[in-house]
This record gives structure tokens, C-alpha cells and sequence, in this order.
């Protein structure tokens, strides 16, 4: 069992939760994620290690409830505990000195690339990182992300905070007014992360995206995960999850990402009402 030491609501239906895993925390390394289930009957869900101490021992996770097993992740609260932690999965991102190194994020991906950002910057790097959410309430990790860039650009589509409109929009503006960007990283929404490879294309810049299709074991055995890559059939948990964002098969992983999310709604009216629980059992 893994004891959730710190959870909060940073942003509206956007939890930050800060789960004891010392052995995961010890070999934690920036884009790796791991698998959880709350409890014997959960799905297997993978999040993203948006942070880690390894004096502490802590992983840090960001959770939005889209359903059912998200739903009891969210309900616990420091002092309880999930039943089952698998990690860190997948390949650790690619950290070395590539000049200036920009990061675009949005949803959960404003958790996910704080680690990143870290790394790229403690690399000897010059990190913009652009975040992006419909409205100003919805940034979250502003002075985290703002200590671990060169520069922090919040963009929000209702104009409320900072610049109007999409992270991309900035990015492309850099690029079209001769800014040099080394390489793009890239971690929200499917269609976001399609549209940075797009926006970047034409100016031939590294672009990497975190792809987040269905996912099982997490270790390449159930090929649930399998994506399109450059041609080549590849697993986003051992291959990935991040791949280069101009060779990614978008219209193959839209469809395979969509392909049970009737099941998923109808399986939410469905099923029993969610009651949070604290170590093995359940309390009202």
C-alpha cells in the first residue's frame, strides 16, 4: 500500500497528489510514468511523474477525475492509500544541452512538464515554457514552473491572463519571427500535441510529444498502447511515452484513443457510487 502524503486542489477538478514511494522516487527521471490502482478492482491508469523527492521518498502525481477509477483517486486524502504503484515506465526523456529548449503545456500537462523544465534548465539549457488553459483560474504551478524556466509565457483563450490564445500561437510566432528554437516538447490534449508538430514542421524543429493512448500492462505485453511511428509500429509504455511529433500517426492514435468512450460514459452511469476509502477498507 502507498500513503498519499499531500493532496490539494490546485486548479478546479485538478489535484495534486503526493503519494510515499521511496523505490520509484529513488530511480524517478523526467518524462517516466508510472501505473496506479486505487484498489484491487481499479483500472490500471498511467499518470505522469510531474515531480519527485528522493530524501523524501515522494512522488508527485496531477489528477483530473475523467471517470470512474480518476474519481477515486481524487476522493482520497492524505493518510490514505492506493493499493498498487507500478514504476517509473517508459523512456526517460532525452536531457542534454540543446540551446533553447521550448516547452508547451496545457491541462495536465502544466504538472507533467515541471520536471521537465528542471532538467532541461539544470542541463545548461535556456527553457521558455509556454502554458496555455481556457481561463486565468485554471494555471496551476505558476511559481514552480516560473523558478524552473528562463522565461514563462501563461497564455488563456478568454484573454483573462497574460497573452490571448493557444501555447502553439506563441511558439509559431517565436519561430516566425526568426527566434531559434532547438527543440519543442509538447504535453496536453492529442489535438494540441498534433498541432505542435504541425506548427513546427515547416521550420524543422525537434518536436516531441507525450502520447497517452489506452493503456493495460504498462510493460509491452498487451500491445494496447501501440502507436505508428515513422512508419514502424511502436508501444508509447516502452517505447515511449514521448515520440517525435512530426512522424506520429494522428489520425490512427484520434481513433484507437475514442474507440471505448461510449463504454466508458455508459460504464460511469453504470456503476456503484464511489466511496472514499482509507487503507484496506472503506469509510462513509
Amino acid at each position: 500500500m502507498f500513503e498519499i502524503v499531500r493532496k490539494q486542489e490546485v486548479a478546479p477538478n485538478v489535484h495534486e497528489t503526493v503519494l510515499r514511494a521511496p523505490a520509484i522516487a529513488k530511480k524517478a527521471r523526467p518524462g517516466q510514468f508510472v501505473i496506479v490502482m486505487v484498489d484491487e478492482k481499479s483500472e490500471r491508469v498511467p499518470y505522469t511523474l510531474c515531480d519527485w523527492d528522493r530524501q523524501a521518498g515522494t512522488i508527485t502525481l496531477v489528477v483530473q477525475e475523467v471517470g470512474q477509477s480518476s474519481r477515486k483517486l481524487v476522493l482520497l486524502q492524505a493518510g490514505d492509500e492506493v493499493a498498487h504503484l507500478v514504476g517509473p515506465l517508459g523512456v526517460p526523456l532525452e536531457i542534454e544541452r540543446f540551446g533553447t529548449v521550448a516547452l508547451a503545456a496545457g491541462c495536465y500537462g502544466l504538472g507533467a512538464v515541471l520536471g521537465i523544465a528542471r532538467a532541461m534548465k539544470a542541463a545548461g539549457n535556456r527553457v521558455v515554457t509556454v502554458v496555455e488553459a481556457d481561463s486565468h483560474y485554471l494555471h496551476y504551478f505558476r511559481a514552480e514552473l516560473q523558478a524552473a524556466s528562463d522565461e514563462m509565457i501563461q497564455t488563456t483563450i478568454d484573454g483573462s491572463n497574460g497573452t490571448k490564445g493557444h501555447a502553439l500561437d506563441v511558439i509559431k510566432r517565436k519561430l516566425a519571427g526568426g527566434e531559434q528554437l532547438d527543440r519543442v516538447i509538447a504535453v496536453g490534449c492529442l489535438f494540441m500535441m498534433m498541432l505542435a508538430g504541425e506548427a513546427t514542421k515547416p521550420f524543422g524543429v525537434k518536436t516531441l510529444v507525450a502520447l497517452n493512448p489506452i493503456m493495460l500492462d504498462g510493460t509491452g505485453m498487451c500491445g494496447a498502447c501501440r502507436v505508428s511511428v515513422g512508419g514502424q509500429t511502436q508501444f508509447a509504455c516502452v517505447d515511449g511515452p514521448f515520440f517525435d511529433a512530426h512522424e506520429v500517426d494522428w489520425e490512427e492514435i484520434r481513433d484507437r484513443r475514442v474507440a471505448y468512450s461510449d463504454e466508458e460514459i455508459q460504464a460511469v452511469a453504470r456503476s456503484a457510487p464511489v466511496e472514499r476509502r482509507r487503507g484496506h477498507g472503506c469509510v462513509p
